[in-house]
């Protein structure tokens, strides 16, 4: 059975508290859904504990190096590895201590009583507060509970695009792959990923201008958009596109409109800080985006990649697709902390999650590392 529970805090922050928690719960194709509530205090020391670890984080992915974390003990900043990782455990204890309080277990209780772990669960964190959206909600013990479980982020505030309802296209899935400034970074093992997509016709733009990235948005029928590159979010969310053009998301407003409108279902950003680029993603109703949330080397952005794909591609279900690519992840976190805190997928509530298989009418699914593949597209 699939499932889609929406949490929904409205307004207020972590620092002063949640008055009203509102969880919403559609079972399957029903479209009423059952409705429960709750309310959470302010727990100042889980926002502390929050920006410590990024800080943390932020220091330790500086001194990444040659494919790995290196940890400088004598660092001024004195980080450690220990430092770390009590960080790391102080901010899941903290998490799940709040959410367990008892303003708070109605919704829980309700939703354990409804659900089975082997449901397929869309779990959608709403919120107006950007601090509370960039917790590691992942951490919820109720996600290990039901392993069938993902989650996402989305603000309180969505609608549908304006489009016209896309038919689905006869053989092939329509990719535009923008390869940005690769400056300092390894993108080609994104490139050999994308070209062994099964049942894909994908167009790359390596390093392009303003004005063809323009262009190409503006063609018809694309189903998903992938940015591989530099990006950050400070403010708003920023694509480095080649070595002399950065653009905001508002800088292509009109364009991804227009996307949108034809079709456009799904934007990958394997790119690092990319809360903001899914956030100004929302204003133009872009259906999902999948986004890693802070710094990412390139190994973790690129076994992600091929995770995701080959799951998605072989029919598994967008949530699934990313809880399994994020969770395969840990076999790296010896040399990557805390990779699988980073891939987390920002919804449109009002939009349904696309699988592969809708976008194209292929007689068998392959994945990407399939020898028999589509070659690929060259604009």
């Amino acid at each position: 059975m699939e499932f889609l529970v929406v949490l929904n805090f409205g307004r207020g922050d972590i620092q002063s508290g949640f008055t009203t928690v509102n969880a919403q719960l559609w079972e399957g194709d029903r479209p009423q859904p059952m409705q429960f509530t709750g309310s959470l205090p302010g727990i100042q020391v889980l926002s502390q504990l929050d920006q410590r670890w990024r800080s943390l984080y932020g220091h330790l992915y500086s001194q990444f190096k040659r494919g790995e974390f290196e940890i400088v003990e004598t660092d001024v900043t004195h980080i450690s590895l220990e430092a770390f990782d009590g960080t790391c455990d102080q901010l899941r204890q903290q998490l799940n201590g709040w959410l367990k309080l008892p303003s708070f277990q109605n919704i829980e209780q309700q939703l354990r009583t409804r659900l089975n772990p082997s449901d397929a669960i869309r779990l959608i964190i709403m919120a107006e507060d950007p601090a509370l959206l960039q917790l590691p909600w992942h951490l919820w013990q109720f996600l290990d509970d039901y392993p069938q479980a993902e989650i996402a982020l989305s603000p309180p505030e969505y609608s549908r695009s304006t489009g016209a309802p896309q038919t689905k296209r006869q053989n092939q899935v329509k990719v535009l792959a923008i390869l940005g400034d690769s400056q300092g970074i390894d993108i080609s093992a994104d490139r050999r990923l994308l070209q062994q997509l099964p049942h894909a016709s994908v167009c790359f733009l390596v390093e392009p201008t303003t004005q063809e990235l323009t262009q190409r948005l503006w063609e018809p029928g694309w189903d998903m958009l992938f940015f591989a590159g530099h990006s950050s979010s400070r403010g708003k969310g920023v694509i480095q596109i080649n070595a002399q053009e950065s653009l905001a998301i508002d800088q292509l407003k009109y364009s991804l409109r227009q996307a949108i409108n034809q079709g456009l279902k799904l934007a990958i950003f394997n790119s690092c800080d990319g809360l903001g680029l899914a956030r100004d993603l929302s204003d133009l109703h872009l259906p999902q985006v999948i986004v890693m949330r802070e710094p990412v080397p390139d190994r973790v952005a690129q076994l992600f990649l091929k995770q995701f794909l080959t799951a998605f591609s072989s029919g598994k279900s967008l949530y699934q697709s990313v809880r399994q690519a994020r969770e395969q992840l840990q076999a790296i976190e010896s040399q990557f902390p805390c990779a699988t805190w980073l891939p987390v997928i920002c919804q449109n509530p009002s939009e349904a999650p696309p699988r592969w298989q809708d976008w194209h009418r292929g007689t068998k699914v392959r994945s990407p590392r399939s020898k028999n593949r589509r070659s690929p597209q060259r604009c």
